[in-house]
């Protein structure tokens, strides 16, 4: 395997997986993910930090020992215990025998009840160190809920560089070069974006909390568990996560969600998508909820200001593909949006009705009265979608 090494100290040992098809199985890979683990080497001992999915298990262990030759891994730190990063514990274990586990005891637990592995662990709190030798050592810093109640991330003081689990992670397998400044990463920003609406978004309040608890450490190096290792970019990164994590509206453009049997909706959908661009918005997205994944319409969600969701009654209650969204929305609690209602209904209008109970879950209000249609769309009620949209395009402006 061909390891990468990142500084004098540390070293990747991670791998690529461009053969899943979801992540968790939910979210599409169309450019695959990385799974990211670092081998961070003192004079007197040797600590993996984090590990990859289970099938993947060999490359890992094959680059440990290029990189260690006779001398073997004193600990494995667990940043986060999703399997997609502690599937290979097992068989790291069988390959280094003295391999100690170390984690908080809410991640000792989780190994033991993943994987019945009970024996040589060592829990540690938050604060805690542990020494490397040379006056270089690991420290643990607990993030709770980022995104699972075990996370946490390890900082190395030698080299200022700090270990983030998912934190600052996004989809998307790595094309030779690890580190950003080795590569263009345009490409993996979208994917970002994607990747935090997707997996953490739900816990934009815990991730505020771990970013004011690392204010004061001196980092100039991330290294995450999916994507990059960050160096060049890490501002631009950690200020996207900050914007993000406040549900901050990355830009004043529009997502429009609709959903529609026969075509009367998404003509609704389409005038005010028309009515939005004659009003000067350029940033305008239309996703139509039955046939684009979740994944993108998340990620459409959290980064623009302005939102749009057109959909019929649908056996008395609100239709299936735009209810998904919304359900979405309020898991994740998404704030700070400027939304506009757009319905329709053949004899019962429950539509609105829905979508409303929906975004007081989040603490929405729509920015002006719904627009609802019986049957086919009149030419009123297209107008009324103008107006709505032209309200919609005032209240971002």
């Amino acid at each position: 395997m061909n390891t990468h090494q990142i500084s004098d100290n540390i070293h990747y040992i991670g791998v690529n997986d461009r053969t899943t098809d979801r992540f968790e199985a939910l979210w599409p890979l169309p450019n695959g993910v990385s799974y990211n683990s670092y081998l961070v080497t003192g004079s007197e001992k040797a600590a993996i930090i984090d590990g990859v999915e289970v099938s993947h298990a060999l490359q890992q262990i094959d680059a440990i020992t290029d990189i260690l030759g006779d001398r073997k891994p004193d600990y494995l730190v667990i940043n986060h215990m999703e399997p997609d990063h502690s599937g290979a514990i097992r068989i790291l274990r069988q390959a280094f025998p003295d391999l100690t586990i170390v984690g908080n005891a809410q991640t000792i637990a989780m190994v033991n009840g993943f994987y019945g592995v009970t024996d040589n662990t060592l829990i540690i709190k938050d604060g805690d160190t542990l020494p490397l030798g040379d006056d270089s050592s690991l420290r643990f810093i607990l993030t709770p809920m980022v995104h699972w109640p075990e996370t946490m991330v390890t900082y190395f003081d030698k080299e200022k560089t700090l270990f983030s689990g998912d934190a600052f992670g996004c989809f998307g397998a790595l094309n030779g070069a690890v580190v950003d400044t080795d590569m263009a990463t345009d490409v993996y920003f979208p994917e970002m974006i994607r990747y935090y609406s997707n997996i953490v978004g739900k816990y934009g309040q815990f991730v505020q909390r771990a970013l004011k608890k690392l204010e004061g450490v001196d980092i100039t190096t991330v290294c995450s568990t999916h994507g990059p290792v960050w160096r060049t970019d890490l501002p631009k990164v950690i200020d996207l996560y900050d914007r993000l994590s406040r549900y901050e509206p990355l830009d004043n453009g529009v997502t429009i969600i609709y959903g529609s049997m026969y075509g009367n909706t998404e003509r609704m959908a389409e005038t005010a998508a028309e009515a939005l661009a004659e009003a000067g918005i350029k940033n305008i997205v239309v996703r139509n909820a039955a046939k684009t994944d979740l994944s993108y319409i998340l990620a459409d969600l959290f980064t623009h200001a302005g939102v749009v969701i057109a959909a019929p009654t649908y056996s008395d209650g609100l239709f299936p593909p735009v209810e998904a969204v919304m359900t979405a929305m309020s898991v994740r609690g998404i704030k700070n949006r400027h939304i506009a209602l757009i319905g329709s209904h053949t004899w019962a209008p429950q539509s609105i009705k829905k979508m409303n109970a929906h975004l007081e879950a989040c603490g929405l209000t729509p920015i002006a009265e719904p627009v609802s249609a019986k049957q086919a769309p009149s030419a009123d009620i297209i107008s009324k979608c103008r107006g709505l949209a032209l309200s919609l395009a005032e209240a971002l402006k």
